[in-house]
């Protein structure tokens, strides 16, 4: 009966019967009787294939919530019982921005991969609000206010903003010499980005910026600033090492982005993710610190 469970969950969490059959070393017409069986005994429909993967239906998204939770205590059972190292298992999803996630995420997950090989990672990259519960995300990595109290928020590290331009920028234009200079130089931020809320000499500020290219795309801001179209504001996760190198200048120095804006982690409390929602967070509380290395 337990295998039943499994090859459903394993389903799901594959995308394809055929997939879940493959990982778990079964022939795609015993995983088909397996799946036909537990139907057939609960007397519902549990799956719904789509154009792009199957889905669970109303009564398959209860049974897989249940069946992942009572198969995850089975292995941990066994792990504690034979004294093994618990390993996370199963389909973990995470979502991250999309800049931040292809430079400052992607390249590091090798070690975590390694030290979880029953664990298949799923990452989408996206710059969108992404709602944890209604779109099935175990993890989400943002960038944003941090909220300390919330235990489902985990800080990873600061996220330090500066204003910067490209030398030829300020070689053809100047640098601004406050914030009532800067509305007169080119800005540049992405659509959900154009608010910059800044700390300076007199306290907190928000600056409305009025980018002169528009785009949906935070990396396409970056690269305008780098190509010398005008003045942004960027975090040194993103523009660390151009500052360092000269490729850009920070301007108005005695600004900087909003100090209660964190890198965190938030997840969406559900048991039956647990132990490899926990693995993961415990992966990334490691990778970066309160000194990152883009900031040293």
């Amino acid at each position: 009966m337990l295998a039943e469970y499994e090859i459903f969950v394993r389903a799901l969490e594959e995308g394809s019967l055929s997939a879940a059959a493959r990982r778990l070393d079964l022939s795609p017409a015993v995983a088909s009787r397996r799946l036909a069986r537990l139907e057939d005994r609960l007397g519902v429909r549990l799956i719904e294939r789509t154009s792009r993967r199957l889905a669970p239906t109303e009564a398959g998204r209860l049974v897989y919530d249940r069946a992942a939770q009572l198969l995850e205590g089975v292995e941990d059972l066994e792990a504690v019982v034979s004294r093994r190292t618990t390993q996370a298992r199963g389909l973990l999803r995470v979502s991250a921005p999309t800049s931040f996630g292809r430079r400052r995420l992607a390249p590091l997950l090798q070690p975590f991969l390694a030290a979880q090989p029953r664990l298949t990672l799923e990452l989408n990259l996206t710059d969108a609000f992404v709602d944890l519960m209604a779109e099935d995300v175990d993890v989400a990595v943002r960038i944003g206010s941090y909220e300390a109290e919330n235990p489902l928020m985990h800080r990873l590290a600061p996220n330090r903003r500066v204003l910067c331009a490209s030398p030829d920028y300020l070689a053809e234009h100047g640098a601004p010499g406050g914030l009532d200079d800067l509305r007169r130089h080119a800005q540049l931020a992405a659509e959900n980005q154009s608010t910059w809320r800044l700390e300076g000499p007199e306290g907190p500020v928000v600056f409305r910026a009025r980018s002169r290219v528009r785009t949906n795309s935070s990396e396409v801001a970056r690269e305008l600033a780098l190509a010398g179209a005008g003045v942004a504001l960027r975090s040194t996760w993103d523009v660390g090492d151009e500052l360092r190198d000269g490729r850009l200048k920070a301007v108005l120095p005695q600004y900087a982005g909003s100090s209660d804006v964190a890198i965190f982690a938030l997840t969406a409390g559900r048991a039956r993710a647990e132990t490899r929602v926990r693995a993961f967070i415990e992966f990334l509380s490691g990778l970066y610190g309160e000194t990152p290395e883009w900031d040293r």
